[in-house]
């Protein structure tokens, strides 16, 4: 422990000083002062981003990450538990023990924090763009934030496993933490993701530092008392009552599932990972290094190399932890601590050599030509997150088809890539005609305190 100790406390002082190693050195951005954002009381100059003033590639993202989010969910969603030893057509044991392997190898965590990075990327261009035009886009923002933090208020009810609503809230913590340099939040940003092995280290020593998991969770048991009049203390007695439960009884089961969310949130010390992820994400929008990216392909490439020398070992030691040693993580022990330092160091460094090679891909024609055709998932992602959800509840709850327990890692990875597919037909039509993706003109009409053309004009040709 002295030596995680002595790692954390030395790191951030360590790229402080030494500015002019190799992955610093091709980061000019890195040491650029913030910019300033001009305040004037003009907030009607601050309007939606129109479709010709979009980033495709953050859409393309946006997309891409939509599918990993979902097929990380469906674990949920099916409440698959390889150690009930289920059976049925739906069930390849054999087969579903490695593609859950590779689910923990290559999925877990790492489209979660591309889309963190991406929800940095855009608070960061919101203010950008507003700067331009002389405004302070901050009550905007604000605004924004709030209204998100209602609609992922109400997706939870939906589904427990939301991330707008807990995206809304640490957006709120972004917005006064972007005053401070890139340099600075590049390395907040890199401390943020690495310090959950030091709460976790903590965490085993000192169990009082686990009163706010400990307090979600009991507060979701005496609400499951209250609500549905059970004791549910074992996922299995958990997926039992949902294959039996209809809709009402599905909906007050989520609420106590919030307060067992956020109990689970804090144990595994989310915030610091999410928020690191938003701090990164937001220099990468307000550096402007999207934007010329042949320029800067050196630096690209040294971030897919390291993120795939570092990451691909490290994650693959992580999904030996997740397979094999869960219950440790969850008791406090020392393979827990393993798995807590493999994750800090594997899921952000993998995840942005995704990015990296995805940014990569976009610069060629075929690359270019197959993510443009996941760009319209990604404009429409709040809207195709939640239909995600929906469709997750009716296939897998009682109420709806009750296949809960009864799909593997195998078939639920096609179905979620066969929905994935779904959802870009239904969006590239649907885009056609509107300028927005239903839940988007919703959000982007309270945020702008007026309602948003969803119809696209006509263009008459004329003879």
């Amino acid at each position: 422990m002295t030596l995680l100790t002595n790692l954390y406390d030395f790191l951030p002082g360590f790229l402080l000083r030494n500015p002019s190693i190799t992955i610093f050195r091709n980061l000019p951005f890195l040491f650029q002062p913030p910019l300033v954002t001009t305040k004037t009381n003009d907030m009607q100059s601050l309007a939606p981003v129109q479709a010709a003033e979009r980033i495709n590639l953050m859409d393309a993202l946006r997309g891409i990450a939509i599918l990993g989010i979902f097929i990380a969910n469906l674990n949920g969603f099916s409440w698959y538990n390889e150690a009930a030893h289920a059976t049925g057509p739906y069930l390849l044991p054999g087969l579903d023990h490695k593609m859950g392997f590779l689910h923990h190898l290559f999925i877990e965590g790492k489209f979660y924090s591309i889309f963190s990075l991406l929800f940095g990327w855009g608070i960061a261009l919101q203010f950008k763009r507003a700067g331009e035009k002389g405004v302070n886009a901050a009550p905007t923002i604000k605004r924004r934030l709030a209204f998100m933090l209602l609609l992922g208020a109400v997706h939870l009810l939906i589904w427990p496993g939301d991330i707008v609503f807990f995206y809304a809230l640490l957006g709120f913590i972004l917005l006064p933490l972007r005053r401070f340099s890139n340099k600075t939040l590049l390395i907040t940003g890199a401390v943020l993701i690495l310090s959950p092995i030091l709460l976790y280290a903590a965490k085993s020593h000192w169990q009082w530092l686990n009163a706010p998991a400990g307090f979600l969770y009991e507060t979701g048991g005496k609400l499951d008392a209250k609500l549905l009049n059970a004791n549910l203390t074992t996922d299995q007695e958990i997926a039992a009552y949902l294959k039996n439960a209809s809709w009402w009884e599905v909906l007050k089961a989520d609420i106590s599932g919030f307060f067992y969310r956020y109990g689970y949130l804090f144990f595994v010390s989310r915030v610091p990972k999410v928020l690191g992820m938003f701090l990164i994400g937001y220099v990468l929008g307000r550096s402007g290094f999207y934007t010329n990216t042949e320029q800067h392909k050196k630096t690209i490439w040294i971030i897919i190399a390291a993120g795939l020398l570092v990451g691909l070992p490290a994650n693959f030691y992580l999904a030996r932890y997740m397979t094999y040693y869960m219950g440790d993580y969850w008791n406090l022990g020392i393979k827990g601590l393993y798995q807590t330092i493999f994750y800090a160091l594997g899921v952000a460094p993998l995840a942005l050599a995704y990015v990296g090679l995805f940014m990569v891909s976009f610069q060629t024609h075929a690359g270019k030509k197959f993510l443009m055709l996941l760009a319209p998932v990604g404009r429409m992602a709040f809207s195709n997150y939640i239909m995600q959800s929906l469709i997750g509840n009716f296939v897998f709850l009682g109420a709806g088809l009750g296949y809960i327990g009864q799909v593997g890692p195998v078939y639920y990875t096609l179905f979620g890539i066969i929905i994935f597919i779904i959802q870009i037909i239904l969006s590239t039509i649907w885009l056609k005609y509107f300028n927005y993706g239903p839940i988007e003109w919703l959000w982007r009409s309270a945020t702008y305190k007026n309602w948003q053309p969803m119809k696209k004009r006509q263009q008459v040709q004329e003879g």
